[in-house]
Formats: C-alpha cells, structure tokens, sequence
C-alpha cells in the first residue's frame, strides 16, 4: 500500500479534474484557474474540512494548473484537533476527497443539458470532504511520490477518453 500522506501531515492530489461533468452539473475547463492564481498565492487559499469556514485544519503549499486540472499538495497542521484526526483518517484511506470553493466569474450553460462550463473562477478555498462533487478529485500520494500519482492519473485519463 503506498503513502498518501506522509509523518509531517504533507499530502497532495487533485482538487479539481477539467472536462468532466461533476455532481452539481458543473464542468471546470483548463484555464480557469488562471486568473486567481496569479493574485492568490497558495497560503492565501484556505484549506478546509468540509468547506466550514470555523474548520480550518492546515496550509496548502502549491497550487498550480496543469494539462489535468487543479494539482495541489498541502499539510496538515500539528496542534488543530482536527487536522491530527484527517491524518489518522488519510493514512487509513477512510477519507481522500477535495472539493474547491470558488464565485464563478465566467460561466456558460448549455441549454439541452443544463450543464454549466466554468471558464474562470475565483478559488477560495479548498477543503478536504468525505464526498466530493467531482469523483476524480482526491488526495493521491504524498509530496513528490509521483509513481502513485501517475498511475492514478493514467487510469483517470484512460477513462476520460472513453
């Protein structure tokens, strides 16, 4: 079984996947991330439990987009309740979703479907959740412990293509 968080509380996986349609009907496209990453450093993004503003349990150290979507590695917190409690969980793989926070600043609707494409956002936050709105965004591997990540990412895009 590999790492998916290692003893200092590091972490790290994909918080958001382009091209795909999520739970609320929402599909993020790349790009859309751009804008508010060149304002909002990491550190400036909160890192949430369950996206509740009071439950703030650690820092997120990178954030950047790539060809996939939205790439993040953050940490847990030593001395937050909470967060010494997501590490045991993580370790065990009871708990691996991420879900963002965001306004949509540019958004369009297909009439048909209802779908909502998101051209461009202003994130927030981004929690870690027991379910997450998109079924691909989860914690992965541990900074840096890219073998897990990879076969990860090939199964997700062997399945985007499909």
């Amino acid at each position: 079984m590999s790492v998916t968080i290692d003893a200092d509380g590091r972490f790290s996986g994909y918080a958001s996947v382009f091209g795909r349609v999520d739970g609320g009907g929402d599909v993020v496209m790349p790009g859309a991330f751009r804008d508010t990453l060149r304002v909002r450093v990491p550190a400036k993004v909160r890192l949430l439990f369950q996206h509740d503003p009071k439950e703030p349990v650690g820092l997120w150290d990178e954030i950047v987009e790539d060809g996939f979507g939205l790439k993040v590695s953050g940490r847990l917190l030593d001395g937050v309740p909470r967060a010494a409690s997501l590490r045991a969980l993580i370790a065990q793989r009871a708990i691996d979703g991420l879900s963002i926070g965001f306004r949509a600043v540019r958004a369009t609707r297909e009439g048909k479907t209802g779908t909502r494409r998101l051209w461009a956002v202003d994130l927030w936050e981004i929690s870690i959740v027991t379910f997450p709105m998109m079924e691909a965004a989860r914690i992965s591997s541990v900074p840096g412990g890219n073998a897990k990540l990879a076969a990860t990412l090939g199964a997700a895009k062997a399945l985007f293509k499909n």
